[in-house]
């Protein structure tokens, strides 16, 4: 009997030793817990048991969560941070804690949170983080939470949360979203219609409202009216609307994205060339072709015209400026992007050859073409090859104007643009 009671002081004074100083740790049914809690703690404190499911570290001074701030506990269950001061968690703070099924990091002021750290914490079963200044949530940033039951993100800066950011949370039973300040446009949408089937317990949905357009302040998602949303469409043609645009004499590719969509998508050009790649997001000139304050060049006329109409003029068109076009169209609601590929071929130089020397692929591919009148006649609607026929009176060397007052607007299939004939081959993706 002596023995064992030598045994056991011998593992409580073990135990009390590698408890950090200003914490408290016991054991219980087999489970090891590190109370250190009011504290007055300005850091996680190191030197605790490898053995320790629970912690407690709520109400202290703790100003962030480095990387690493657990990698002496990889196997807590109940991690408690309420109540400090943390405003940034970094990334592999808590990517250790593989088996932590409790996180509470609620009554912070966190702005910078690790969200690729729950990727790994899939035993995760309640998450706080109410009551602090996070502005957004990643789409992904629940991915793999198969276990979690209860989500608490009320009284944040959320303005939106993007359809799909729910959907990996399969045994959810209880979100407490509400006392955000929500821009209630087509993209929470989704989330009103969830909201209001979901088997999900949601309290307070009262209280889930609109801050945001002023017309909406106040208004409970659920009482929304419908707004007509739609995601992007796009199509990308090479005869653009060019009202209002002052051209430059000299060799011009012009295409033109029509986008439709609601609310009005951003349009960005993607521009894969021998040289490199060009992004662009539209506009970047003005009606008169100059660059907008900002872009670049700062001054004069950019290589690449975006216009705001959806128009793309590139005035001095030639080998460097071969390759992929393409327009993409975003709005809340979605994405979508249309290319075509474009070759010069030389004065005399077979379309087929240009096609098959430039792109190989699609050359294979292409069931041929041909042109009548410089009016485009694809031979069946499998084909994705165009050939273009452009050229134009005068030369570029004579530096008159293209027709009156710019390029105006050519007939279908043709394009003013060289004395000499010149060969586009445009290759259309869907």
């Amino acid at each position: 009997m002596l023995a064992l009671r030598l045994l056991c002081g011998a593992v409580l004074l073990d135990l009390a030793q590698a408890c950090p100083k200003r914490c408290d740790c016991s054991q219980k049914y087999g489970f090891q817990s590190a109370d250190c809690a009011y504290r007055d703690l300005e850091a996680v404190p190191p030197g605790f048991p490898a053995n320790v499911t629970t912690l407690s570290l709520s109400a202290n001074k703790l100003p962030a969560l480095p990387e690493g701030a657990f990698q002496e506990v990889p196997l807590l269950k109940s991690l408690w941070l309420a109540h400090n001061q943390i405003r940034w968690v970094a990334a592999g703070a808590l990517a250790s804690l593989g088996h932590l099924k409790t996180l509470d990091l609620s009554h912070n002021l966190i702005s910078d949170f690790s969200w690729g750290d729950l990727h790994n914490l899939s035993a995760l079963e309640l998450l706080k983080l109410d009551s602090n200044e996070l502005t957004s949530v990643p789409r992904d940033a629940f991915r793999g939470l198969r276990a979690l039951r209860s989500l608490q993100l009320n009284h944040n800066r959320l303005h939106t949360l993007a359809d799909g950011t729910l959907a990996p949370l399969t045994a959810l039973s209880h979100l407490q979203i509400n006392d955000n300040p929500f821009d209630c446009n087509c993209g929470l949408m989704w989330f009103k219609t969830w909201a209001l089937t979901t088997a999900v317990s949601i309290p307070e949905q009262n209280n889930i409202t609109c801050v945001s357009p002023h017309l909406l302040k106040g208004t409970p998602l659920s009482r929304l009216l419908p707004l007509p949303c739609s995601a992007p469409a796009v199509q990308l043609t090479y005869q653009p609307s060019q009202e209002g645009a002052e051209l430059q004499p000299g060799f011009v590719l012009a295409l033109h994205c029509d986008v439709d969509g609601q609310p009005a998508p951003q349009l960005h050009w993607h521009i894969q060339t021998p040289s490199g790649t060009v992004e662009i997001a539209s506009p970047n000139v003005g009606a008169d072709g100059r660059a907008l304050p900002g872009a670049l060049p700062a001054s004069g006329r950019p290589r690449f015209q975006a216009f705001a109409n959806g128009s793309l003029l590139i005035p001095d068109f030639g080998k460097l400026e071969e390759g992929t076009y393409s327009c993409l169209a975003t709005n809340e609601l979605g994405s979508a992007e249309r290319s075509v590929s474009v070759a010069l071929a030389s004065p005399g130089e077979a379309g087929e050859v240009a096609l098959g020397r430039r792109f190989p692929a699609k050359g294979a591919e292409a069931k041929g073409c041909y042109t009548v009148d410089n009016e485009v006649q694809p031979s069946g609607p499998e084909d994705n090859v165009v050939i273009i026929y452009l050229s134009r009176a005068g030369s570029p060397e004579a530096g008159g104007p293209v027709g009156e007052g710019g390029l105006g607007r050519p007939p279908p299939g043709l394009l003013l643009l060289g004395q000499s004939l010149l060969v586009l081959l445009f290759l259309t993706s869907f």
